[in-house]
């Protein structure tokens, strides 16, 4: 089953994103989280088989794994607690969505998100590896370059390992790409002792979850991890270390100087730039087996981290 429209009578949405539905339960929240994926910030018509499922059920492992480092936002991942919790929110027949609900939702807290994106990188790439790219044509090689706040040597090369994971977080846009900027930056919007904790604690799982990953041949390049706050207290709430928010390659094939592959939706990207598409609205359908291929990279890095196969 592929879902990517997704439409529970009786509940009133709290939210839609580019990949979840979020449902208000009045004292909770319900988050399924779809087979839709998106593509130079537009969502394609073709949804990728068992990604949501892949996406939840590494969101749950993350979870469990570092709720001693800081507690989350999941209550409940069991599909029979959810669908009991949705007929008892007035959901009629709640037991007809069990088969789009299996594997892929979970009932969460209902915590106030804080204002900031967090994003550690542990490797220059992506966004970050443009800027340093373009600051360091700007200011001659061997100078040092300070992006965002950090001090970089001046000659890395393009997935390079950092000499210590950095903290680079970045705002939330409603429109368009989301900025990066610096710790100092984040502290301001947040507050200082906000930012502190913010940054300590995605430091803190970005160590634990790549020490971990490292034991299963993977390499998580970077991250980016959404905090809410609940009671008074920061926790973590949406997904958690994906390859939807997460970068992550083969420790095997790893060599810097390059761009690495990596278990996402790099198959569509490259796919996408051999079309003649504006990418804008609306996006081109996918070939089935790219669509199947972009779907083992998602299941691959589900076995690969958690030892695993996925129940499908």
């Amino acid at each position: 089953m592929i879902v990517t429209n997704i439409d529970i009578k009786g509940l009133k949405k709290h939210g839609q994103g580019k990949v979840r539905d979020i449902y208000d339960l009045g004292d909770s929240l319900l988050m399924i989280t779809s087979d839709r994926l998106s593509a130079f910030d537009v969502v394609l018509p073709t949804g990728i088989p068992d990604k949501g499922k892949v996406l939840t059920q590494i969101s749950l492992f993350w979870f469990d794994q570092t709720k001693d480092i800081i507690e989350n936002h999941v209550i409940t991942a069991d599909t029979n607690e959810i669908i009991d919790r949705i007929g008892k929110a007035g959901v009629e027949n709640a037991e007809q969505y069990r088969e789009m609900l299996d594997g892929r939702s979970m009932i969460t807290a209902k915590a106030q998100p804080t204002p900031i994106e967090c994003v550690v990188r542990g490797y220059l790439a992506g966004s970050a590896w443009k800027e340093y790219s373009s600051m360091r044509a700007a200011s001659g090689n061997g100078n040092s370059i300070v992006l965002h706040g950090v001090e970089l040597p001046g000659d890395m090369v393009e997935s390079q390992k950092m000499p210590e994971p950095v903290f680079t977080p970045s705002t939330k846009e409603s429109t368009g790409h989301d900025i990066n900027i610096s710790a100092e930056k984040a502290r301001e919007i947040v507050g200082d002792e906000l930012g502190l904790q913010l940054e300590a604690a995605s430091l803190a799982l970005y160590k634990r979850a790549s020490e971990y990953a490292a034991t299963r041949g993977i390499i998580i390049c970077d991250t980016k991890f959404e905090f809410g706050i609940l009671d008074g207290t920061l926790i973590l709430i949406d997904e958690a270390l994906t390859p939807d928010s997460s970068r992550f390659w083969d420790a095997e094939s790893y060599v810097p100087g390059k761009s690495q592959p990596s278990f996402d939706k790099q198959f569509v990207r490259d796919y996408l730039l051999t079309l003649d598409w504006d990418k804008t609205y609306p996006g081109p359908e996918l070939p089935a087996e790219i669509a199947e291929k972009t779907a083992e990279k998602y299941r691959e890095a589900y076995r690969r981290i958690t030892g695993k196969e996925l129940n499908s």
